[in-house]
């Protein structure tokens, strides 16, 4: 694919510490000399009455005003200023108004006359318009309109004209896959991947795990990602500590991400639970070092059964044995991660994972070095090349 610009439409921020496929895409993009305008996520969900969205209001309102700022080689990273509530169509408006003139201003000024719109967001259609596009790219990742506080009605309807016009369609799931190839035909699987080189640093000798997680007891049963209760099965969690007080049980990451109204008091009475909060990026192999074991223990709902776990193949590179939920998109890797589609199954796959019944670590270790971003953007470019030529 020649050197385009890209204008890459994400649905999460650039400086969110838990980065996502956006954000490694961008930095795969920018690596082959794409020169990437970052759009920060629009604010689909509804705000709360919550610390986090007030702070988060706060930052935007800071940031709003400011021209793209350089981040990376090759990367610049702007946050619209835009009106929350989405599904308010005089708002769809003004907002169709402010981005649409915005970035117009800011593509000018990056001298950035043709490039390529990548965009993570549903509700694109109602805030550009796709023909003054030469080429747009639709990487659906997530079915964004099952999470909590969504216009999912406004996103539906959206999504549907932005799959059927895109030129080129991503997705992250077979579910997903399905739905959105009845409207595309040039509709392509690509599952979530990982940072294998930075992921695989936890199988090194010199990796030390931190000192907050070495004073906690072994077994340590670990999950690492957003505490949330649209995605993780806190019911679940509550059993598998009581039936088993001796493990103890770590969850790294921020409680209420993406769901506010997230209430985790099911976990915090137990003595064996430690929600620690999260980590940076950088420390979390050192994190999953320390773990005996990683678990997924998702809910399985309309947005999970779509959802491809971006952690399964970090998980992987770490070479930590891995038990999970009864996820569509794992069925796959049946042979190398343990599904449990019941509560006493998924107990007993810990029990299996911690007395070494499974799989190898090296074969772990070999798949996930086959699910690179550097592969899959391979990939990818050249399906965005073929359309282009």
């Amino acid at each position: 694919m020649k050197h385009d610009d890209i204008v890459l439409l994400s649905t999460a921020d650039w400086e969110n510490p838990f980065w996502t496929n956006k954000q490694h895409v961008a930095v795969e993009l920018a690596r082959r000399g794409h020169r990437v305008l970052y759009v920060d996520s629009p604010g689909l969900r509804r705000p709360s009455l919550s610390a986090s969205d007030a702070s988060r209001i706060w930052r935007r309102l800071l940031s709003g005003m400011k021209p793209p700022r350089k981040v990376r080689e090759n990367i610049w990273v702007w946050s619209p200023l835009l009106l929350p509530f989405h599904g308010i169509s005089l708002v769809r408006v003004l907002n169709r108004f402010i981005i649409s003139a915005s970035l117009k201003l800011w593509m000018s000024m990056l001298r950035m006359r043709k490039a390529i719109l990548w965009t993570y967001s549903p509700l694109t259609v109602e805030l550009l318009n796709l023909a003054r596009w030469p080429c747009v790219v639709y990487h659906c990742v997530d079915e964004i309109k099952a999470m909590p506080g969504m216009p999912a009605a406004t996103l539906a309807s959206a999504e549907t004209v932005l799959v059927e016009r895109s030129d080129i369609v991503f997705v992250t799931s077979i579910t997903l896959e399905e739905s959105r190839r009845k409207l595309n035909p040039r509709t392509y699987y690509f599952p979530n991947v990982a940072d294998f080189d930075h992921f695989s640093s936890a199988l090194d000798e010199s990796t030390v795990v931190p000192d907050d997680l070495a004073g906690i007891a072994h077994p340590r049963i670990g999950f690492i990602g957003a505490i949330s209760g649209y995605k993780v099965n806190f019911s679940l969690l509550k059993a598998v500590a009581q039936a088993h007080p001796e493990w103890s049980i770590v969850l790294i990451g921020q409680v209420g991400e993406g769901d506010p109204w997230t209430d985790s008091s099911a976990l915090t009475d137990l003595q064996n639970v430690h929600l620690i909060g999260p980590r940076p990026y950088a420390q979390l192999p050192a994190y999953l070092k320390g773990f005996d074991v990683a678990l997924l223990p998702n809910q399985l709902n309309d947005y999970t059964a779509a959802m491809f776990p971006m952690k399964f193949f970090e998980y992987m590179a770490a070479g930590r044995p891995v038990v999970s939920v009864d996820l569509p998109s794992l069925e796959s890797y049946a042979d190398t991660v343990r599904l449990a589609k019941t509560t006493p199954e998924f107990i007993e796959g810990i029990e299996d994972a911690l007395a070494g019944r499974g799989e190898p670590q090296q074969h772990r270790v070999d798949l996930a070095r086959q699910h690179t971003y550097t592969a899959r953007t391979d990939s990818m470019l050249a399906l965005v090349a073929n359309e282009e030529s």
